[in-house]
């Protein structure tokens, strides 16, 4: 049995998502001691109760430790069955997240599935469901696989009740090499609103253009059904020949709007003065597809604690690693050795 200290790395839930796929797909059981011990709340959230229970559900595995608060668990994976799957996180627990758990066994199923997630779908700390659908989905599209993504209902922090609608048909996984993202071909930036005054909003927008320097067709505010909030989140997007980046910013009490914006503009700006492929939350999520594919490359930014965690966890189960050297141009360059 594979063993792992959560509080090693960045010591956070996505140890606990990728052993558990990892664990699908290879059939090797693993215990997971000091479960997110870096976090200010350690132990198991609901959003990763939710996760497990999901991996148990579609892999016929069982878990010991599965429940919130738990420090430690210890999970025993079965055989995968694809199929339609719902699962509520009950919460604003991000679906995401959810989502990132289970994604690759079924995709490596060999039968397509269909997943029904309830919960938060734009909530921090969390990539939103704009990022997934416009920027992860299509790199994993491009290894094989066929993934669609519908959001039905938008669910922000803390009431939840979004809702989104997975569509998998499964492929074995190439290994593809994304080091170029080519010419900026579109960009926006959006203030969705729900439930809340329209300036806040507003204000978002002013700061992102002006910070930006993006004209008026490509900066806009959409407000979203009342029953939808409250709720606020910034959502920057940069469209290139081969690749997407949305930078998000999320509305939080106690935070200005000027601040929100600025700080998403200040991460956007960095990315558009590289030249890398990947941004620091689409490498995270790459690496795991990258791996289970056995090879491919792709450009990001300075990888950051949670990628180099991940790159941990995976070595622990398929005896390769995710190598990131500098490229030369400030970029670096991600390569499954």
């Amino acid at each position: 049995m594979i063993t792992i200290d959560g509080s090693e790395g960045e010591g956070g839930g996505q140890v606990v998502r990728n052993a558990c796929a990892l664990s699908l797909v290879t059939g090797e059981p693993v215990r997971i001691t000091n479960v997110r011990a870096r976090r200010s709340k350690p132990g198991l959230m609901r959003q990763h109760v939710t996760a497990i229970e999901a991996a148990c559900a579609i892999g016929n595995a069982s878990c010991d430790g599965l429940s919130v608060g738990s420090s430690e668990l210890t999970f025993r994976p079965g055989r995968v069955i694809p199929g339609d799957y719902h699962f509520a996180v009950g919460t604003a627990g991000s679906t995401g997240l959810v989502l990132q758990t289970v994604l690759m066994p079924l995709i490596l199923a060999g039968r397509p599935s269909r997943l029904v997630l309830e919960g938060g779908t734009h909530n921090m700390l969390a990539p939103p469901f704009d990022f997934i659908s416009k920027v992860f989905l299509p790199v994993i599209n491009r290894m094989g696989p066929r993934v669609e993504a519908k959001l039905v209902r938008h669910g922000f922090y803390p009431r939840g009740g979004g809702l989104i609608e997975i569509d998998i048909a499964p492929a074995p996984l190439a290994a593809v090499d994304c080091i170029e993202r080519g010419q900026l071909l579109d960009r926006s930036a959006c203030a969705y609103f729900a439930g809340l005054p329209f300036d806040i909003a507003e204000r978002e927008i002013k700061v992102a253009q002006q910070g930006l320097g993006w004209n008026d067709r490509e900066c806009f505010v959409r407000e979203l059904p009342e029953d939808q909030g409250p709720g606020n989140i910034l959502l920057l997007e940069a469209r290139f020949e081969h690749g997407s980046e949305i930078v998000s910013g999320f509305g939080e009490l106690g935070v200005s709007a000027e601040r929100v914006a600025k700080r998403a503009v200040g991460r956007m700006l960095g990315f558009l003065e590289s030249r890398a492929f990947a941004g620091p939350y689409l490498a995270d999520q790459l690496l795991l597809p990258f791996a289970l594919a056995g090879g491919g490359r792709f450009t990001t930014v300075k990888p950051s604690q949670h990628s180099l965690t991940a790159s941990d966890v995976i070595a622990l189960f398929l005896e390769r690693r995710c190598a990131f050297a500098p490229a030369g141009d400030g970029s670096h360059l991600m390569e499954i050795r």
